[in-house]
């Protein structure tokens, strides 16, 4: 005989063996809106390995040592979002507290670390956190750590900051530029230097006051390269895209879109107004990427989260399958990490946002604080990274072998 504990050791040794089980996680009769790979209805996504495995209609159960009920949710890839504050910048938070429970497996910092503090931001965020951490490295050495640092062009070296790119490829994707105070291109054409350098774009959040001897114009059509992105799109103080006497959206911001020029949302706390974007969304032009600007301030009155970013789109008038489109597949493939994110593809990286689509009515605020009703909120329910349920809201997932009716439900 063996000893009670030695059995039930083997027992759950053998299990999964005896019982046929070959997947680690199954998510079961979700809404799949993947368009990296075109799928877009009701099918089951099986992950193993940390990867994954097979989306079909119908996988059973038995199949899964963890089974998550989808059932009326939307299950998509992990959103990207381009443009967080994970660290420097003096509202930065640490991506795990937000992030993961937003359906955000991946977020790329906007400039937070500079040449001089990377190996920093390295060790303090990106080693210590469950999120994905990637970075747009700041062309200030110190970082965005205000005027003393982000005005000081004589520390904006694009060779050593190409020279951090080369060394940490995995992490950096480009170049950050803002909050430039001084007069002129300085700052941008330094950073546009580093990216030809290292082979990246550059992200550009950029003053238009009339006291810099800046125009959107020339910096959209003369200083800015096709694949260089433009953020906090729906602004009008980074970038001027609406004609303030037609309300028409700007012909060079339409020829900046057509020679390569990408905008991103960037929303924040200070750069997304209703007037702006209803009006440019009413000619048609949206974000190319969706991300949150995200960070201690927009986290609280505006709520700039992906889900809620995303949510605003909506009430814009984009379709949900395209807003997921560029929270996903688009920022990944602009960074150049697709199809290791931004995809449920066999073999992806298991990284996926479970969400609910809720209707009724919704109050929506901008920079202002003004707000806009809405029928339908995107909230996040659960969220996967690298195979393994990390974040549960409403408790749906389950042993395969756990029945519904196992559990007394208390007063």
């Amino acid at each position: 005989m063996f000893p009670l504990a030695l059995t039930v050791l083997l027992a759950c040794v053998f299990a999964p063996v005896c019982w046929g089980q070959i997947y680690d996680l199954l998510l079961k009769g979700g809404h799949v809106i993947d368009v990296a790979s075109g799928v877009d209805g009701v099918q089951d996504v099986a992950i193993v390995g940390g990867r994954i495995a097979q989306i079909a209609p119908r996988i059973p159960p038995s199949q899964a040592r963890q089974v998550f009920d989808a059932t009326g949710l939307y299950v998509t890839p992990g959103l990207v979002d381009l443009h967080f504050h994970s660290y420097g910048y003096e509202g930065a938070i640490f991506p795990d507290d937000t992030a993961l429970l937003t359906g955000a497996t991946t977020v790329v910092d906007a400039g937070g670390p500079g040449y001089r503090t990377f190996d920093d931001f390295l060790a303090k965020i990106v080693r210590k956190s469950q999120t994905r951490v990637l970075a747009w490295i700041n062309i200030a050495g110190a970082g965005m750590v205000g005027p003393a640092s982000e005005d000081n062009v004589d520390d904006m070296l694009p060779e050593k900051t190409a020279e951090v790119i080369r060394r940490h490829r995995d992490i950096i994707v480009g170049i950050k530029v803002a909050h430039f105070g001084k007069p002129g291109w300085d700052a941008l054409k330094r950073a546009i230097e580093a990216g030809r350098l290292a082979g990246v774009p550059v992200m550009v959040d950029d003053k238009i006051f009339t006291n810099t001897g800046r125009t959107s114009r020339e910096k959209l059509l003369d200083v800015m390269r096709p694949g260089d992105i433009h953020t906090h799109m729906y602004n009008d103080r980074q970038v001027e895209i609406l004609d303030r006497f037609t309300g028409r959206v700007q012909d060079y911001a339409l020829e900046a879109r057509r020679r390569g020029v990408i905008f991103d949302l960037g929303h924040g706390a200070g750069s997304f107004l209703w007037p702006v974007a209803l009006a440019a969304a009413k000619q048609g032009f949206f974000p190319d990427t969706i991300s949150t600007d995200l960070h201690s301030s927009s986290i609280l009155m505006q709520q700039s989260d992906m889900p809620n970013c995303i949510s605003k789109m909506l009430l814009l008038g984009m379709s949900l399958r395209e807003a997921i489109a560029k929270s996903t597949l688009a920022p990944a493939q602009l960074i150049r990490k697709y199809p290791e994110i931004g995809s449920l593809s066999t073999g992806a990286i298991a990284d996926v946002a479970v969400l609910a689509l809720r209707q009724g009515v919704f109050a929506f605020k901008d920079a202002w604080g003004k707000k806009m009703l809405g029928t339908q909120k995107l909230e996040a329910v659960a969220t996967v990274r690298q195979g393994k349920l990390i974040f549960d809201l409403e408790a749906r997932a389950f042993p395969e072998w756990t029945k519904a009716g196992d559990y007394e439900i208390l007063p």
